[in-house]
């Protein structure tokens, strides 16, 4: 059931989290800023590393990515079993 919740909910989770951070972007003015800065400090990071390093720079970005991405999925679905099994607990209770 887990996977198949899983493999139903993808492409719910991945719209629904591009509308959030669009949202974030263009409307929430402190996650505008620690983006910009964010990106500021990594590319300057970046630029201090000599050549040898370049690339594991964009490999530890690149996994902080996947790392981040695992963590949107597990939270939402996470939140999908909660919300189900409220749901299943506020009937059983006839509330």
């Amino acid at each position: 059931m887990v996977n198949k919740l899983d493999s139903l909910a993808e492409p719910l989770i991945r719209i629904r989290l591009e509308l959030l951070y669009t949202e974030l972007s263009e409307h929430h003015t402190e996650y505008s800023q620690l983006t910009l800065e964010t990106d500021q400090y990594f590319r300057t990071l970046r630029e201090a590393l000599p050549d040898q390093l370049q690339h594991t720079a964009f490999l530890y970005e690149d996994a902080q990515i996947s790392l981040q991405s695992i963590l949107e999925r597990s939270i939402y679905i996470q939140g999908f079993k909660d919300a189900l099994q409220l749901f299943c607990e506020l009937q059983n209770s006839g509330i």
